[in-house]
């Protein structure tokens, strides 16, 4: 059975459908897709990113949808009261003109001025946000296990298993996942850390291809441990890099 996978996504609707195109092309209607997370954010509209894969849900594609730290950062920011996330920075948090949390309000309709106070904009942007946006977030998945293969947004934590992973290290972990070397219980599959094209490091492989910063949003076919970049073009093996894999 061939699966499919779409990295990072970040507010591209169009980039979305292209790849969703090349799915359905490849594999035909209903294919099996693993959406790695961070649907939001930086991009023009995470509005129609969400709604696309609401409605997708709704028509019955087999669709898994995983939680990424930008769709945790907005989920948390319309919590009662609002959280910030302790992993960020000192002075960051998801309106942070780094972040994207302002063009992603921006595309309900919320502009986010100058010393506006943060529950004064919960409260404006809560009536702007359709509930079934914020139930989308909430019931966000962290891990999917296929086979040979784990999905999931930032990566694990060597040398735990994988069901006792923490959400923190599966939407936030970086470089002590990206460090490691040595082989995996699974073959992890992840997005979160921008690189130029999909990347197979051999116990991992990165589909995060910068669709944030004018990058591709490329998807995978994947038959057992092998992938495949979807292009135009037909399907290119994605081949595992440097000299230790192969």
């Amino acid at each position: 059975m061939t699966l499919y996978a779409i990295g990072d996504i970040h507010g591209h609707p169009d980039k979305l459908d292209r790849a969703l195109e090349l799915i359905e092309a490849d594999g035909g209607a209903g294919s099996e897709v693993i959406f790695i997370g961070d649907y939001i954010d930086r991009g023009p509209d995470s509005r129609a990113v969400i709604q696309r894969l609401i409605d997708g849900l709704a028509e019955g594609q087999n669709w898994t949808c995983l939680k990424g730290n930008h769709d945790r950062m907005m989920e948390w920011f319309f919590e009662p009261e609002p959280r910030h996330d302790p992993h960020l920075l000192v002075g960051y948090h998801w309106l942070h003109e780094c972040l994207g949390g302002i063009e992603t309000l921006a595309s309900y309709g919320v502009a986010v001025e100058d010393r506006v106070r943060l529950n004064e904009l919960q409260e404006r942007a809560s009536l702007m946000v359709p509930a079934a946006h914020l139930e989308f977030l909430r019931n966000l998945e962290i891990m999917a296990d296929r086979g040979d293969v784990f999905f999931c947004h930032a990566g694990i934590r060597p040398g735990v298993s994988l069901a006792e992973q923490t959400e923190e290290d599966l939407v936030w972990i970086r470089q002590t996942f990206l460090n490691y070397t040595r082989p995996h219980p699974k073959l992890i599959v992840h997005g979160h850390t921008p690189v130029k094209a999909n990347e197979h490091a051999g116990n991992h492989v990165n589909l995060d291809a910068g669709a944030a910063y004018g990058g591709d949003l490329v998807p995978v076919a994947i038959e057992g441990t092998t992938f495949f970049n979807l292009t135009p073009r037909g399907r290119k093996k994605l081949k595992p890099r440097g000299s230790l894999f192969g």
